[in-house]
């Protein structure tokens, strides 16, 4: 058993992103995303299914074109896609990738 502390992690810039992975398993990983006021994530190809809950903060995703604002507190389940994310308040999330 592992407890991560949510509240507490530390949330590395996209470019340093790799050391935001708080857990890898055989066919998942855990990782914080942080993105600052009036930030964004690029396009990116994600070849897994994600889940992204929204811990603070609101963002814009856009997935395969589809576009939502996500507010704290709710939770985006995808298949994999074309993702990438703009913020205007800055948001935090626990983002997990299972391999398909």
């Amino acid at each position: 058993m592992e407890v991560i502390d949510i509240e507490g992690m530390m949330v590395n810039p996209y470019d340093k992103r790799d050391k935001n992975v708080v857990h890898s398993g055989e066919r998942f990983k855990v990782r914080t995303i942080g993105i600052p006021p009036q930030g964004s994530i690029p396009e990116c190809v994600m070849t897994s299914s994600i889940i992204f809950y929204f811990i603070s903060g609101s963002a814009e995703v856009t997935i395969d074109g589809e576009k939502r604002n996500i507010d704290a507190g709710h939770c985006l389940v995808s298949r994999p896609g074309t993702v990438s994310m703009r913020s205007e308040t800055g948001v935090r999330i626990l983002g997990i990738q299972i391999e398909t």
